[in-house]
């Protein structure tokens, strides 16, 4: 029953502030009673009834008030002494920090809306330029957070920056994503990959953000120059390998009459991978994997699956993109 009960130590529930009102005004309730309410004897406001235990008396509010202020006000000072001793302890350390006040921070952000006003907070102070990496996640992002993204990144554009973002290939004709680009105005471009890193922005090379955990509800905010030189130079590095998509869209390349996707999913197979690893790599569903997968093995010939990596191999398909030596 208690544990079904529990609550604060020293909070008055409702069944405890019910039954302790009934003992102030009947003067006494059975102890049985003391099994919808066990708080009220845990914080004194019932007390057996020396003259017959089978009853329990409630002491009285102004007395049961005072003591409860009192185990609060000895705690407060515990904190404060608390407080003092850390405060001792750590003032000749203080001035011992040097340089490493200066150093750049990693700080961890928590939750959707606090992640969003620390990128909105960053950006609304620069008119320089957002590198951002934006993989498909199956889903069509919120109205509200797609509509606070544009008006933000729309800001952006208007002081004179720039933005540079990538998706995967399977977002070149998505709605959303169209409909984004029918929207902004400025110095903003968009390509695409097979693959793609997991979330990214970098605003002016200077700070970062990363998703901290699979459902993006805790990022990083990265200030250290050489971890957001990295991530950047990373992003350069695939942008340059990237196909165009706004403002000026070119098709992908396919030769042989191999697309790129079918391209990209023959370099998966040869690795080995499950029809559902190469979808989520991919961006896309495991069904429109599988068409792809059938697409490819009709192209080059295969009756099986194993007999599709043999010919896969022997077309020389990955060499012509590098992906194998």
């Amino acid at each position: 029953m208690r544990e079904a009960h529990a609550h604060g130590a020293e909070e008055l529930c409702e069944a405890g502030l019910e039954l302790y009102t009934r003992a102030l005004r009947e003067g006494r309730v059975s102890c049985s009673a003391e099994d919808t309410a066990p708080c009220l004897v845990d914080l004194g406001l019932l007390q057996p009834d020396v003259s017959d235990l089978r009853w329990l008396r409630p002491i009285a509010p102004a007395f049961a008030l005072h003591r409860l202020l009192r185990g609060v006000a000895e705690r407060i000072a515990d904190e404060r002494r608390r407080e003092e001793r850390l405060a001792a302890t750590f003032e000749p350390l203080v001035g011992m920090s040097g340089a490493l006040a200066e150093t750049p921070t990693i700080r961890v952000l928590s939750g959707l809306d606090r992640i969003g006003e620390a990128i909105q907070l960053t950006l609304s102070g620069t008119s320089g330029e957002m590198l951002t990496i934006q993989p498909h996640t199956h889903h069509i992002p919120a109205a509200d957070i797609f509509a606070e993204a544009l008006v933000r990144d729309q800001a952006l554009l208007d002081r004179g920056g720039r933005i540079r973002t990538l998706y995967q290939h399977t977002q070149r004709h998505a709605p959303s994503i169209l409909a984004r680009y029918e929207r902004l105005h400025g110095d903003v471009e968009a390509r695409t990959l097979d693959e793609v890193t997991q979330r990214l922005i970098v605003v002016d090379r200077e700070i970062a953000f990363i998703p901290a955990n699979q459902d993006r509800t805790l990022a990083l905010e990265i200030r250290h120059p050489a971890i957001v030189d990295f991530l950047a130079t990373a992003f350069d590095r695939l942008w340059r390998l990237a196909t165009p998509m706004y403002p000026q869209a070119v098709p992908p390349p396919s030769p042989d009459g191999i697309t790129p996707r079918q391209r990209a999913i023959a370099g998966l197979l040869v690795e080995g991978h499950t029809d559902a690893v190469i979808a989520d790599r991919l961006g896309m569903n495991i069904r429109t994997a599988r068409v792809h997968i059938a697409k490819l093995a009709a192209t080059l010939g295969s009756e099986s699956r194993a007999q599709l990596g043999y010919l896969i191999a022997e077309s020389g398909i990955l060499k012509q993109e590098g992906v194998t030596e």
